[in-house]
């Protein structure tokens, strides 16, 4: 490494080398503490099993340990985390399974997942997106296995369950609905197209997370000038990993043609205009309150655009049917 002479890079240097030892240490602590809940885990279940007895939430012999683990060792050993460690242990049979990058508290979330395709999936793409404990949860909530596996066939949802999201073609990053609970917009509030975009802008980073993965935002409000006409393409990104502009317009109510050819113009316009050397095809999604299939299929019909038109909504699924909905796939997939 080389040393400089400056004193403000004297200083700069010690706190590298003091975050990226504190960082280790808190790596090497989390390891640690979640192979240690992972074997208490195991010592549950072994004695459950030798002793003919169950640890489960409002059993007596999860009363006794808890009570007896606090009294000993302090904090730490609440009910539902002395439940959760041998959850743990029966969910992952294999301490060496478990990606050193999730901490216990990402675990806890993973834990709460019954779908074992669902909870591979989002333990792979936590640990490849680096998400935090608040993205994790969110993700979760809004039900993204689920809705990414409903257009998918039974090879699709094993390997989105066994790999994470796979980017290789355009269609795999559209996602219909998306949800935006995160702006907090009431349902029955009346808001313009403008104050929808502003509340995106002002939670971008949220919004970067439902758009998925290898999303930079460029502008918005992007200005198109043609024969002395301006438009406005609400929002423009760029997905690295499939190498394209993607631009999206906002639409309050239900999406119709005239907003399908609107949409086809810009994606001209990039195409000529915009795109650079190694840039794939630009991609449209028209995001609207309501769509209206039957039109959509209907206005779609004969371009080669790579358009879609895709809903939003302003709050979290209902899980319960999203769930029954995802069940009867998988069922009917004999996953």
């Amino acid at each position: 490494m080389k040393i400089t002479n400056t004193y403000q890079n004297l200083i700069d240097s010690i706190g590298n080398i003091l975050n990226e030892a504190r960082q280790k240490a808190y790596q090497q602590i989390n390891t640690i503490l979640v192979k240690t809940y992972w074997e208490i885990g195991r010592y549950i279940v072994v004695y459950e099993q030798e002793n003919n007895e169950k640890a489960d939430y409002g059993s007596k012999l999860l009363d006794m340990i808890t009570k007896d683990l606090r009294k000993k060792y302090g904090k730490g050993f609440s009910r539902s985390n002395v439940f959760n460690f041998k959850r743990f242990y029966l969910k992952y049979k294999k301490i060496q399974s478990v990606p050193g990058f999730l901490s216990w508290t990402h675990i806890v979330l993973l834990l709460s997942v019954d779908n074992n395709l669902a909870r591979s999936f989002y333990e792979k793409e936590c640990t490849v997106n680096h998400w935090s404990t608040r993205e994790l949860e969110r993700q979760i909530n809004s039900m993204l296995f689920e809705r990414l596996a409903l257009s998918k066939d039974k090879k699709g949802i094993l390997k989105l369950a066994s790999k994470g999201q796979v980017l290789t073609k355009v269609e795999d990053m559209v996602k219909d609905p998306y949800v935006l609970e995160f702006l907090g917009i009431p349902e029955d509030y009346r808001y313009s197209e403008k104050v929808l975009e502003q509340k995106i802008i002002d939670n971008m980073q949220s919004f970067l997370l439902e758009l998925g993965k290898g999303f930079s935002f460029v502008a918005r409000q992007y200005r198109i000038s043609l024969n002395n006409k301006h438009f406005y393409i609400d929002l423009v990104f760029y997905n690295r990993i499939l190498k394209c502009f993607v631009l999206i317009d906002l639409k309050l109510g239900t999406i119709n043609h005239q907003d399908i050819g609107q949409m086809n113009l810009y994606l001209n316009y990039f195409k000529k205009e915009e795109m650079s050397e190694g840039d794939n095809e630009p991609v449209g999604i028209i995001l609207g309150a309501q769509k209206d299939h039957v039109l959509v299929e209907y206005a779609l019909g004969g371009i080669s655009n790579k358009l879609f038109a895709s809903k939003y909504q302003l709050s979290l699924p209902d899980k319960h049917l999203l769930q029954k909905a995802i069940e009867k796939a998988i069922k009917e997939k004999n996953l």
